[in-house]
């Protein structure tokens, strides 16, 4: 999983709309209001038509990457910037969400799921024109992944009891991994991109690779395998792509994919830019938030574009406290760790306000890690912590928070006035405007919420490196397997972002979470997987770590000259046979 910028995270760590528990508006049908929220795909008849090659996409981004480097990325400004440029062994079908072949052709089982060997696609090429071998992947994993002076979050998902799977190559095409016990997730995880040895080698060897591939690096030095190549980056501004001649793909009359033949894709710090821009023509694709739905759902016609209705985000937005001692003072760190502090915010935050007044109705009061786009994860018996100002006025006077000077704010036992700085990303309009709800919302309380918004990568700097936070507000990517997320709910993972990389589990519900992943890690039998997690996801959401608050319906806007576009919660489905058509 990865910090997203605006909620509609890629991250992973991810199913179809099912019919939800609770609604506002609009109604699980689709309908609301005096419209129809949007039009559905049905994967089961989507037939792709045969394209024609040419053309420039134009969509936009809200940050610039901050690196290049897509094993130090933590964020999605760097992941959206060049991940097309690379690709696993595997990969994610939207459609069944399976893992199928890409880099790996095929796979055969060995020894009750001990070894795994993987035959390699052959006639794959680097952009450089070098060809893709079982050297990449062995490199890959053993010299960068499994590396122990090369942090990164790809580790944590193949840590099985602090063990690591053994890489090692058969032949020229063929790979074989060894691991120390059954792994279900094992073709998920192997989504994980590769990288060539012959770029990358030297700079492992010399200790370089954490400052190689920066957003400084010429374009033309960034090789991989993937559908499209970046050829120029200039900073604030755009990035843009050009078509792999040489991809792998083909569609059913052996012509190579992807059709389209450049994208560009703006650098649009301002969400109203975006807006502004689409509705000129400029941008083929625009994530409409709630307040947008109403007039470009009436102009859709006339402006030909067609909305989309993909259901509920994969997850929510939340707010987190920081909990790493010495990274605060100590009395705040007393008051973050206290559950019930947590539970008097997570009371104290009106979520159905929220999806009213930021969502305009589109979204859903969040309490759990998961949301009832997850169907398989989803559960009604989560807890949950209803708006109620009563009961968290309680709770704060249990853990003795009170006036204690008549000024209207709350002090603690010592005698220090209860307030705290709150951060979100300034290039997320709902994150502002929840922050802004918080802090009016704890004000009722008398606990003072200093908000602030920043550029998303100097806040994603504060919250992963410097830890100098008090709270935010930001959310994740969805990850199709739970063992995606080991790096948020693994206490010694890198994005455990309350108390990261801890040497041994702060609390006791942390180490049965740490138990729980895995066990769940381990476990082959899909029913008894389910119910492990599910278990873990209700200590989460009981233990309130990360105040989880609203998932937006995602609606995506598309002109209608971009054809074979089918959108899912998930992702496109089989973007490469995109192409544009007047």
């Amino acid at each position: 999983m990865k910090p997203t910028k605006a909620l509609g995270i890629f991250l992973f760590c991810l199913v179809v709309v099912m019919v939800l528990p609770f609604f506002l508006f609009p109604e699980p049908s689709g309908k609301g209001g005096n419209y129809t929220i949007g039009k559905e795909v049905d994967l089961d008849n989507v037939k792709f038509k045969i394209g024609s090659y040419g053309g420039t996409l134009y969509t936009a981004t809200s940050s610039d990457p901050k690196t290049f480097n897509l094993v130090m990325a933590h964020e999605t400004s760097s992941t959206e910037a060049v991940g097309e440029l690379f690709e696993g062994l595997t990969e994610v079908d939207v459609k069944t969400l399976k893992p199928r072949g890409a880099l790996a052709e095929s796979w055969e089982i060995k020894d009750g799921g001990l070894r795994w060997i993987f035959h390699l696609r052959k006639g794959v090429k680097w952009f450089d024109g070098k060809e893709f071998t079982a050297d990449d992947v062995v490199f890959t994993y053993n010299d960068i992944y499994f590396n122990p002076k090369i942090p990164n979050s790809t580790k944590d998902m193949f840590s099985i009891n602090g063990k690591l799977p053994k890489v090692k190559k058969v032949d020229k095409y063929t790979v074989e991994f060894t691991l120390p016990q059954p792994f279900a997730p094992l073709l998920y995880s192997l989504s994980a991109p590769i990288f060539p040895k012959h770029v990358l080698e030297r700079a492992v060897k010399e200790g370089k690779f954490l400052e190689t591939w920066t957003v400084s690096t010429p374009p033309e030095k960034l090789i991989g395998t993937g559908p499209y190549r970046l050829v120029k980056y200039v900073p604030g501004q755009y990035l843009v792509y050009e078509r792999n001649k040489d991809y792998w793909k083909k569609d059913e009359k052996g012509q190579k994919l992807p059709y389209i033949e450049k994208k560009v894709k703006f650098i649009l710090p301002d969400k109203n830019t975006q807006l502004l821009k689409f509705k000129a023509g400029e941008l083929h694709f625009y994530s409409l938030s709630g307040d947008d739905f109403p007039e470009l759902k009436e102009g859709e016609k006339r402006g030909n574009y067609t909305i989309y209705n993909l259901g509920p985000s994969l997850t929510a937005d939340f707010l987190c406290f920081n909990q790493k001692r010495g990274a605060i003072p100590e009395w705040k760190w007393k008051l973050f760790t206290n559950r019930k502090f947590r539970w008097a915010i997570s009371h104290a935050i009106d979520r159905k306000g929220i999806v009213l007044t930021v969502y305009n109705g589109l979204g859903y009061p969040v309490y759990a890690p998961v949301t009832p786009a997850n169907k398989l994860y989803w559960d009604e018996s989560y807890p949950k912590f209803p708006y109620d100002l009563k009961k968290a006025k309680k709770l704060l006077e249990e853990i003795g928070l009170k006036d204690r000077n008549g000024d209207g704010w709350l002090e603690t036992p010592d005698g220090h006035k209860v307030e705290f700085n709150l951060l979100t990303n300034s290039n997320n309009p709902a994150r502002v405007k929840i922050g802004a709800i918080i802090k009016q919302d704890l004000k009722r309380l008398g606990i003072d919420v200093h908000f602030q918004p920043l550029d998303f990568n100097n806040l994603v700097e504060k919250l992963l490196h410097t830890h100098d936070f008090d709270a935010v507000i930001i959310g994740l990517t969805g990850s199709v397997d739970p063992n995606g997320g080991r790096n948020v709910w693994m206490s010694s993972g890198q994005l455990h972002m309350w108390n990261p990389e801890q040497k041994i589990p702060a609390t006791k519900w942390e180490a049965e979470v740490d138990r729980l992943f895995e066990e769940g890690a381990r476990e082959i039998d899909f029913d008894k997987r389910v119910k492990i997690y599910k278990k873990a996801y209700r200590i989460i959401a009981y233990e309130q770590p990360l105040i989880y608050i609203v998932a937006p319906l995602v609606l995506e806007a598309v002109r209608n000259e971009v054809r074979n576009f089918y959108p899912t919660i998930w992702g496109a489905y089989e973007p490469e046979r995109m192409f544009l058509k007047p």
